[in-house]
């Protein structure tokens, strides 16, 4: 499809290509010669060796939302887009389906699926081809990709061997990813019987640890077997070649653990461990390692309550690879948690500017909007999220708080049945929904709605408020002072003491 279309655009809109550059290129590598790269990260010129970071899956969802806006503007109205096999279409390509379905009017660009079609031939592709695609879907996230083409070149290098071994980790690091945990500790099994070199070994340590650690079931974290994993990697570590970076690295995994068992501090020394090494002994090396340590140190340093240096290591950290968007956004939570509202949308904007479509900036942006009272631009930020990640619950939740209070209830009331639809239950939308039956006339319902928010979330302030509002109204004062007491206990905003103070006079307690 790209190859379609890229070449035309060019001719017509290069500003177009170029915007979507990040896009196009991990989706058509072979266009790679004739997109030239606006937006490029330091791990692009790294030795394979230095390039550490494994994208999340959710990358290809903004992928897909990027090529989609790309599709949308590079193709005419009327045209059909007609995919053929779409029962293979491994899960990247099926997400980019359903993004163009949802996103692209039909009268724009009608899209026809079939599951039948011409079959391409036979794949025969050698090892060596085989790695060329597993290492470029691993640089741009393509998981499930790596997961079907790694095992394809497991079965078809010697066991044990630095073929092998290259097609086991990225191998079994993606199906960890993909939350596949059982799969990924069989493959990091099978490279501990397979092989007696010490560098697989400290890996594949590492590797078991980190699926212990977060597995996507938390109930099924093991952080003391977790511990006993990393412990062996950072032991075996000491034998390999590159042992400041691998010993740096290892210790880093530990602190995960350390930090999931709520001993910051511990956290925090073995992340200064591994910077002090890689400062001492990887000066000229390894930009990625030390960029992501400094941010995790940043995340400490905050966490603990030193905020002036975790900005400054957040920075540090941008200025290692200023076009790599997630810091910016960590760095802008934390201005906004300082109430820094300027720096904060200054720096979520970076992030969008620097990425493919990132539902989390504009989610973050909508949030300083609101502080900023720019309730508007605020609705026009969530409604992107929402366009580009339906399955977005906290942005139903603060779109429809938003319209309650502009009192645009109807919309409000969709909002509120959309995330409730995907979280029922959920005691911030039960909240709302309880705010609009009061102001809807029925108390009955909002009660229901209040009592239920409170019920899954006792500390959640905005309940006990306005279950309070909706018992003064219904004149029962002393049950409207308490609700109102622990709302202020939860949180003593101006409001909620003036609410109170509404309350205590029509009770005489003037």
């Amino acid at each position: 499809m790209l190859a379609r279309l890229v070449p035309d655009a060019l001719e017509r809109s290069p500003d177009l290509v170029s915007a979507y550059d990040i896009e196009i290129r991990a989706a058509a590598p072979a266009l790679r010669g004739r997109v030239p790269a606006r937006r490029v990260t330091i791990d692009e010129g790294l030795p394979d060796e230095e390039r550490i970071l494994v994208p999340a899956p959710r990358r290809t969802l903004r992928l897909a939302n990027g090529l989609t806006e790309f599709v949308a503007a590079a193709t005419p109205p009327g045209v059909v887009l007609v995919v053929h096999n779409a029962d293979e279409a491994d899960p990247t390509d099926a997400e980019l389906l359903e993004v163009m379905t949802r996103r692209i009017p039909a009268s724009h660009l009608r899209i026809e699926v079939y599951a039948d079609g011409p079959r391409p031939p036979e794949d025969d592709r050698t090892a060596g081809q085989l790695w060329e695609l597993v290492d470029h879907c691993v640089r741009e996230g393509f998981l499930h990709a790596v997961a079907e083409l790694g095992l394809r070149g497991l079965a078809a290098t010697e066991q044990g061997g630095q073929a092998w071994w290259r097609f086991a980790q990225r191998t079994a690091t993606a199906l960890g990813g993909l939350g596949r945990p059982d799969e990924a500790r069989a493959l990091w099994e099978q490279v501990r019987r397979a092989s007696q070199d010490p560098a697989m070994h400290a890996a594949a340590a590492y590797g078991t640890a980190m699926l212990d650690a977060r597995h996507p079931d938390p109930a099924r974290r093991d952080l003391g077997r977790a511990r006993g994993w990393a412990n062996q990697a950072i032991a075996i570590s000491t034998l390999v070649p590159d042992r400041a970076f691998k010993l740096g690295f290892d210790r880093n995994g530990l602190a995960l653990i350390e930090l999931r068992e709520g001993r910051k501090e511990a956290a925090l020394a073995l992340v200064e461990s591994a910077i002090d090494l890689a400062a001492r002994e990887l000066p000229d090396r390894h930009p990625v390692h030390r960029m992501v340590l400094l941010a995790n140190r940043a995340q400490l340093l905050a966490a603990l309550g030193h905020t002036k240096e975790a900005l400054e290591d957040y920075s540090a950290a941008i200025a290692i690879d200023p076009v790599f968007p997630d810091h910016y956004l960590d760095r802008g939570n934390l201005w906004f948690s300082l109430g820094r509202n300027e720096e904060a949308l200054a720096d979520y904007q970076s992030a969008i500017a620097m990425s493919p479509p990132l539902p989390e900036a504009y989610y973050n942006r909508a949030e300083v909007r609101i502080a900023l009272g720019e309730q508007e631009a605020a609705l026009a930020d969530l409604a992107y999220v929402l366009e580009c990640d339906p399955a977005y619950l906290d942005a139903y939740i603060n779109r429809a708080g938003l319209l309650a209070g502009m009192e645009r209830d109807g919309e409000a009331f969709e909002d509120v049945r959309a995330g409730l639809a995907l979280a029922p239950g959920n005691p911030h939308l039960l909240t709302v929904l309880g705010q609009l039956e009061t102001a809807a006339g029925r108390p009955e319902e909002a009660a229901r709605a209040l009592d239920a928010a409170i019920a899954a979330a006792p500390a959640l302030a905005a309940a006990w408020a306005n279950r309070g509002a909706l018992r003064y109204e219904l004149g029962q004062l002393e049950p409207a002072l308490d609700d109102l007491t622990r709302a202020v206990e939860l949180d003593p905003q101006p409001d909620l003491l003036a609410n109170r103070a509404v309350v205590l006079a029509a009770l005489g307690r003037r």
